[in-house]
């Protein structure tokens, strides 16, 4: 929860809770949201080519995040898993 300052509890159960209904299963089983922080959405992927497609859905994703969990997030910034 320290990771997600400057978010209410709603958006953070919101982003978390429907995280696989915003993004889908393909995305979700390789990539998982980690940290939201003023509108900063941390993601880790589980793989490079997963990374660079999230890259890619960066627009859509956070238009479904808007629409599903009722979530705005400005950026999204991927990494990857350890």
């Amino acid at each position: 929860m320290k990771s997600l300052r400057g978010t209410d509890r709603i958006q953070i159960g919101g982003l978390f809770g429907r995280w696989k209904e915003a993004v889908g299963e393909n995305v979700a089983d390789h990539v998982r949201p980690v940290r939201l922080d003023q509108g900063v959405l941390t993601v880790e992927a589980d793989d490079a080519a997963w990374a660079t497609q999230v890259k890619f859905l960066a627009g859509t994703i956070t238009i479904r995040l808007a629409e599903v969990a009722e979530v705005n997030v400005e950026r999204i910034d991927v990494r990857l898993a350890r």
